[in-house]
């Protein structure tokens, strides 16, 4: 299983040059968990990034 910190990425071409998690911004990650969200629906709803 893939370490946690190998699904934060950091692109200047891609989200500003904010870390992403799977292709999104970390804070919408932690908007989806502020609004209800559990671990398992985010993991469910964000699509799986190529990089």
């Amino acid at each position: 299983m893939a370490s946690l910190l190998d699904c934060i990425t950091v692109d200047p071409e891609k989200c500003g040059g904010r870390p992403c998690i799977r292709g999104l911004r970390v804070k919408d990650i932690l908007d989806m968990l502020a609004g209800g969200s559990s671990r398992a629906e985010i993991l469910r709803d964000l699509p799986v990034s190529g990089g």
